[in-house]
């Protein structure tokens, strides 16, 4: 399935992705990273500024430019909705997770 993933969003979910597991979801998540980084071409035309931990960029050129399309699988949209379920029975889910979990379809369950 195709999400549209803005900048925030696309760094939120890596964040949420696991770090471990098995050796067919480690690949998966690899692809996923892959997939939701930035690229140099992004980088440059958002004016990414790194700094204190803190990655900043132009608001207004990320609105031109639009969300970016990623291709996410049924096995990853699983993956994902697992990470949030464990950082929600862990009561760790930030306001920021809120856009994923609407995004993936999370309802707590």
């Amino acid at each position: 399935m195709e999400y549209k993933l803005g900048v925030k969003d696309r760094l939120m979910l890596l964040g949420v992705l696991p770090a471990e597991g098995a050796l067919a979801t480690i690949r998966i998540v690899n692809e996923l990273r892959l997939a939701l980084a930035m690229n140099e071409a992004e980088y440059a035309d958002l004016q990414v500024i790194e700094g204190d931990g803190q990655l900043n960029w132009n608001q207004a050129a990320e609105a031109a430019a639009g969300p970016r399309a990623i291709e996410i699988g049924a096995k990853g949209q699983e993956i994902i909705r697992k990470a949030l379920g464990k950082l929600d029975k862990d009561e760790k889910l930030l306001p920021d997770h809120l856009g994923l979990c609407d995004i993936f379809e999370y309802t707590g369950d």
